[in-house]
């Protein structure tokens, strides 16, 4: 059974408080040091988030006045990964939905690269680190490496010590992806999250402009706003005389997944705001499928998703995992979720209380309180417990979220859009909307 106290111990390490003494004790020392607000780059040349991270670097730069140090990776850390190449799949689409979004550069496929490719341009990247302009030398290099062109060959082969360091340096401080940006003691990963270091920097007062607003974070502020309300209007009453069936909204979900959790209530928010059918098809967590998570990839999770939470109105940080008996509990009642109507209800519910209200769904107490304030009945659920027939439609699920080229939840299916991660709403509703208007 897990630790009453440590909802409460999850809820103060991550509440905005403790963040903020972090920040001023970070500021504190900074400024006793007499050092610049130094961010530190970490890039890979193969690493879609890296390419187009780099393409902003030198405004942001010049924006705030900061001092851009940079650290070139390659070697992903295995454990991290589950599926490497459908992340790799899936870092390529983002690449080109982002690059839309930003009106940045990037290629309509992946350039055929070999290992020895991206070694000789890692060669040349690790050679400019410690040189002045590393942006401007580094961007072309880049440009060069993802449409497909040669370079001279540098004049010394990637230094392996060098490299490692620079490799150990990101995992000792607690991550594992490149693309990824850290400053004060918190990341920042490409493109998806500079909007929460523009704010950080803002909040500091150092940007040059007194009025400079955020910019990177078009894919939150446009949610459910495709359309406009008479637009949304004229084509629901358009629809609604039509004879074929909707196409549904597929959410790949998991009870242990925070992104999930937020998942599901954006994912509710789009589909009723389109009047789209919901369907949530929910999977084994990787942990329980025998994949793994190690801590830092945890630990990141869990600080990534409180101000993704926050940034949304949605309240995070009160955890109860639900790991082991609370996954197998809240799945082996979905059917009877699922017969009353309620089932998306029931699943929110549940994701609320584990992962903002602490409520523990591993012991009845807690579970009874998931249950009935949706409207389902204790003493009907209980006995449901002990069924483990759920298992064969979870793997089911499973299977199906492999069958669309993905691995990972929440996964979002609408028709042909595929995406992994409620950061890609954005181009779901964007599937929707452009249906809606007939295009």
């Amino acid at each position: 059974m897990s630790n009453p106290i440590r909802p409460y111990l999850a809820q103060l390490v991550l509440s905005r408080n403790t963040l903020e003494r972090k920040r001023r004790r970070s500021e504190r020392k900074r400024k006793r040091a007499g050092q610049p607000h130094r961010v530190t780059v970490y890039l890979a040349i193969n690493d879609p988030h890296s390419y187009l991270l780099l393409q902003v670097l030198e405004d942001f730069e010049q924006r705030f006045g900061i001092e851009l140090e940079f650290r070139t990776l390659l070697n992903k850390q295995a454990e991290m990964f589950p599926a490497p190449e459908l992340w790799d799949q899936n870092a390529l689409n983002d690449g080109a939905w982002l690059a839309n979004l930003y009106s940045l550069d990037f290629p309509a496929e992946r350039p055929n690269r070999t290992a020895e490719d991206d070694l000789q341009f890692t060669a040349q990247l690790i050679e400019w680190e410690q040189q002045t302009g590393f942006v401007q030398k580094a961007l072309p290099l880049f440009t060069a490496y993802w449409n497909g062109a040669s370079i001279e060959k540098p004049s010394q082969v990637a230094d392996p010590q060098r490299l490692s360091a620079n490799e150990l340096e990101l995992k000792e401080n607690g991550h594992y992806l490149s693309g990824m940006i850290h400053y004060g003691g918190e990341w920042y990963w490409g493109l998806n999250r500079l909007q929460y270091l523009e704010r950080r920097l803002m909040a500091l007062g150092i940007q040059k402009t007194a009025n400079d607003q955020v910019r990177f974070d078009l894919g939150q502020r446009g949610f459910c706003t495709r359309l406009s309300s008479a637009e949304l209007k004229s084509a629901l009453v358009a629809r609604s005389k039509q004879t074929e069936e909707q196409t549904p909204l597929e959410l790949f979900w998991s009870i242990r997944s925070p992104y999930s959790y937020v998942g599901i209530v954006r994912g509710r928010q789009l589909a009723q705001h389109y009047q789209v059918p919901l369907v949530i098809k929910p999977v084994l967590p990787m942990v329980m499928r025998g994949m793994q998570v190690p801590p830092t990839k945890s630990n990141y999770i869990a600080r990534d998703l409180k101000r993704e939470a926050d940034q949304l109105g949605i309240p995070f940080g009160r955890i109860a995992d639900p790991l082991g008996v609370g996954v197998e509990r809240c799945y082996a009642l979905v059917e009877l979720a699922r017969s009353q109507g309620k089932l998306n209800d029931y699943l929110e519910s549940y994701a609320r209380g584990v992962w903002a209200e602490g409520i523990r769904s591993e012991t009845d107490r807690g579970l009874k309180i998931l249950v009935e304030r949706v409207g389902l009945s204790w003493a009907a659920a209980r006995p449901l417990l002990a069924d483990d027939s759920w298992r064969q439609w979870a793997q089911s699920n499973q299977d199906e979220l492999f069958s669309h080229d993905l691995w990972g939840v929440p996964s979002f299916v609408y028709g042909d859009t595929k995406v992994f991660g409620q950061d890609r709403l954005d181009q779901v509703e964007q599937t929707i909307a452009d249906k809606l208007r007939g295009s």
